[in-house]
């Protein structure tokens, strides 16, 4: 078990039944992330607003700076001056990760247009290479929207994870990861999900930037 899942059992040991595959979780994005593909992360209404929170903090620093190499800050300043060196000085590294609820403009017309429950899907086809990761949260584990993204993203060789409570949902069969917090109540699920993804996204930043032990 790595120090950061330890670290996190410690804190919350009803998750210790998790730690395995949280660890699975945390390997299927590094080795994402070390072949330069990318996270898509998808949930609906709370998990909604968790899937925005888990690519932010993978956009940015999360638990320390990021900032540019030295090489890459000059660049902008031969090019750009006092301006690009500033910005350079401001600019961070991050792991590229993309939220499915990000494109309102999409999202409305293809509901509209073509069906509500292949948003997700939808992008992810458009958008995912095979060898790319989809983060997907349901708490009751049979959110339709989710279930079809699971589902696109096998055929289109797409890795895929699943956060979920403990309901036994039917999008679990769909994930090549499967991460089931011990509660039923969807409050419940939600308050265990945000120290695992805190988590997942403290290991990934510890590996690829360092700072600490994964």
């Amino acid at each position: 078990m790595r120090k950061t899942v330890q670290q996190l059992i410690e804190r919350r040991p009803e998750l210790r039944g998790c730690a395995d595959a949280i660890d699975r979780m945390i390997d299927l994005a590094g080795d994402t992330f070390a072949r330069g593909g990318t996270l898509f992360t998808c949930g609906n209404g709370g998990s909604a607003a968790d899937a925005d929170h888990i690519c932010g903090e993978l956009l940015k620093g999360f638990l320390q700076l990021r900032p540019l190499a030295s090489d890459i800050q000059e660049a902008f300043g031969n090019r750009f001056g006092d301006e690009g060196r500033e910005a350079a000085g401001k600019l961070q590294n991050g792991l590229r990760a993309v939220s499915l609820l990000s494109p309102p403009g999409f999202s409305s017309a293809f509901a509209n247009d073509v069906d509500p429950d292949l948003v997700f899907a939808q992008q992810l086809w458009a958008l995912a290479r095979p060898g790319d990761l989809l983060l997907a949260i349901s708490t009751g584990g049979n959110a339709s929207n989710v279930r079809k993204a699971l589902m696109a993203a096998a055929v289109k060789g797409v890795g895929t994870i699943l956060l979920t409570g403990n309901r036994n949902g039917c999008c679990e069969k769909y994930a090549d990861c499967v991460v089931a917090v011990p509660e039923k109540e969807t409050y419940r699920i939600q308050e265990l999900h945000l120290p695992i993804y805190h988590a997942f996204c403290m290991a990934l930043e510890a590996r690829f930037f360092g700072g600490g032990e994964e």
